[in-house]
Formats: structure tokens, sequence, C-alpha cells
């Protein structure tokens, strides 16, 4: 575990706390899962966000391997590389958010609940 974040990691934790939160997402950074340590994570949405460095390009193996074991664990992972968080961090968030699971509204009843039961007229005696 790093104690100082990238460039790149400090722009999109600022934007994961400030921008998505709103959205209804929750994610923490640095987080345990298994063996690896993931750079953000939302447990409500299963996804994990790593951010990419140069050095990640000799080690493609290495992300395919871990990126399956935590599928298996049931987290889908999205990478960037520093460089689109950087320069497009618009674009990642929207990356983001497309892949956080939204539940439907359901549709609400119509007013009224439907038809009106008719009460039966009190008898009267005779």
């Amino acid at each position: 575990m790093r104690k100082l974040p990238t460039e790149a990691e400090r722009k999109l934790w600022w934007h994961l706390r400030h921008r998505l939160e709103v959205a209804g997402s929750h994610f923490r950074r640095q987080v345990q899962v298994g063996p690896y340590i993931a750079d953000f994570l939302s447990h409500k949405a299963k996804l994990i966000i790593e951010i990419d460095g140069g050095q990640h390009g000799s080690q493609s193996a290495q992300d395919e391997a871990r990126t399956r074991r935590l599928a298996a664990d049931g987290y889908r992972v999205l990478r960037f590389w520093n460089n689109d968080v950087l320069s497009n961090i618009d674009g990642v968030l929207t990356v983001i958010l497309d892949a956080i699971p939204t539940t439907p509204t359901p549709d609400p009843s119509p007013q009224g609940g439907g038809e009106k039961k008719r009460r039966p007229s009190p008898s009267r005696g005779g």
C-alpha cells in the first residue's frame, strides 16, 4: 500500500468524493480485496477502479490475472491510464457512472388504485 497517491489518483479521488457521491456511489481508497490492494472500490456497486502508470505496460499478464481473480470474487474492474485521468477526467467519470448499476424506479401505480367497489346499500326494513 502506498502512502502517497499519484497525481492521477489524487485527481480521481477528489472527483469520486465530490462528484460521484451525489450519484449514490461511495468509493473507498486503497482497499484490500483478497491478496490485492484496489486503488478505489465501491462495495455497493461491486466496482474496482485501477489507475495504471507506465509500468503496467510491461505487466499486462499480471494485471489480467488480477482482474480475473477480482471478477471471480464478483467485482467489475475498470482500468484507466494516468494520462486518461489527467487529460480527460469527464470521459473517465462517464465510463465509471455507466458501470455503476442502477435499480430502475418502479412505475407508480395509477391514481386511485383502480376501480372502486360499490358498497352495498343498507337494507331498509319494511
